[in-house]
């Protein structure tokens, strides 16, 4: 994907806040808000020209109205989303907490003549003309404030203000629901899985290797390949009977895991080992703990916040050459296992709290050198289609996760051709990506215009 220029006038800059008046408050972050670093994750939405479609649908929409339109639905939404109106600050004790000041999203940008976008998911002005028509809305928010989950609760409801509807979900910022036990009580797995920052060894300052430069690309993946994959992952009986069945994520992981180790030279890299982690959402988790004795709405399928654990497995990158998908896959499933429980969530918040006060990190983004490491986090439930602000739901979408290290970061999801297709973000080490990119599968296809029928 080659790099170039393009021209952005920005027509506008400025804050839009709640369009009711807050009062200032703090908002303590969750013991599982405090494990993740201060990072901009960023999500972004590609429209067909809207006038065009608004013609369709007897509606009468100019540019400015449609800035109009998602200004003030966004003053609405900030109600109750306030926690995006906020500032970070540190309290007494050294640990970030949210200052609820009704500060607005700043800036909100109304840029146009955007010539071209040779990277997509680079944009950051909110709302981007480009010189088709096509509208590009996109967001960036602090992952230590919110999660993928927590992300598409406020964009589902923009959206849904935006078309006059009334919220299908409220948000819920009651920490107790993850308020650590008493006595606490932890299990020895969760020291596999994070650590404190003050034990991590001292990073030596380096040379970069251009090979080792960080790069972002998007894919696609059809559906029957990934449905290929599901089978070589599943293990079958002289008659063909499955008795164990691998999920598509977890057949995905194992693909992507051998397909990057088997293009690894041991002699020229020096990588020994490989470790591959997967993300998971603890709501489903903990949610049956979380429901009071008069059965009302449980909370955590409305919190707001970052409810994630982050299991991983590593393993010898010659073994991972040798051994067959399904063994992979196995490898895979086994250390998920770990994180599907609600005493693995229970006992990540206790862990937390007897390691205050200092930051903590997950042990697979603190490379220890020997080898590569890559995260993989689900995109399915991306509610594309819902994310429609009166003009059509998007024609493509993506999140963007600039992860600073050089753990990868790679999350599939669903294609807008609902066909089963997935789109793959990846956030990977360049030589990394060159692998995939040549492996002789040709599981993974560059996104285009063509694939999305937009010529």
């Amino acid at each position: 994907m080659c790099k170039k220029d393009f021209n952005v006038k920005v027509n506008k800059s400025e804050v839009v806040a709640a369009v009711l008046p807050m009062q200032e408050h703090w908002l303590p972050l969750s013991n599982l808000d405090l494990l993740l670093p201060p990072l901009e994750v960023g999500v972004m939405f590609c429209y067909l020209n809207p006038i065009i479609i608004s013609e369709k649908i007897n509606m009468n929409l100019e540019l400015n109205s449609i800035v109009k339109i998602l200004k003030t639905s966004l003053a609405e939404t900030l109600v109750s989303y306030y926690a995006f109106s906020r500032e970070i600050v540190e309290n007494s004790a050294g640990e970030p907490e949210l200052l609820c000041i009704n500060g607005g999203v700043s800036p909100f940008f109304h840029a146009c003549d955007l010539v071209n976008v040779p990277n997509i998911t680079t944009i950051t002005c909110p709302v981007t003309q480009l010189k088709c028509g096509g509208i590009i809305v996109g967001c960036t928010f602090d992952h230590r404030v919110a999660d993928a989950y927590s992300a598409n609760l406020f964009l589902v409801s923009w959206s849904e203000l935006a078309q006059c509807k009334p919220l299908s979900q409220f948000p819920s910022f009651r920490r107790s629901s993850l308020f650590p036990r008493h006595p606490g009580y932890y299990d020895d797995s969760i020291d596999e899985l994070y650590v404190p920052v003050s034990i991590l060894p001292r990073m030596k300052s380096e040379i970069l290797n251009p090979n080792d430069q960080v790069i972002s690309r998007i894919y696609y993946v059809t559906g029957d390949k990934i449905e290929h994959l599901q089978s070589l992952a599943n293990c079958h009986d002289k008659k063909g009977t499955k008795y164990s069945q691998r999920s598509k994520l977890e057949s995905f992981s194992a693909f992507l895991w051998k397909t990057i180790a088997c293009g690894i030279n041991k002699e020229t890299s020096g990588f020994n080992n490989f470790r591959f982690g997967i993300v998971v959402d603890g709501r489903t988790r903990l949610i049956s703990n979380n429901v009071d004795v008069n059965n009302q709405d449980k909370s955590l399928k409305g919190y707001f916040g970052n409810v994630l654990s982050i299991p991983f497995g590593e393993k010898k990158v010659e073994e991972l050459k040798e051994k067959s998908l399904h063994w992979v896959a196995n490898v895979v499933h086994e250390f998920l296992d770990i994180a599907k429980t609600q005493e693995h969530f229970l006992g990540l918040i206790d862990w937390v709290e007897a390691h205050r006060y200092e930051p903590s990190i997950a042990k697979i983004y603190a490379m220890n050198g020997d080898g590569p490491a890559v995260v993989v986090s689900s995109g399915q439930h991306f509610p594309t289609k819902k994310i429609n602000f009166k003009w059509d739901q998007p024609a493509f979408w993506s999140y963007h996760f600039p992860w600073a290290g050089k753990a990868g970061y790679v999350m599939p999801m669903p294609s807008p051709k609902g066909n089963g297709d997935w789109i793959v973000y990846m956030h990977l080490v360049k030589w990394q990506m060159e692998l995939i990119e040549a492996s002789p599968s040709h599981v993974f296809e560059p996104v285009t215009a063509n694939y999305l029928n937009l010529i």
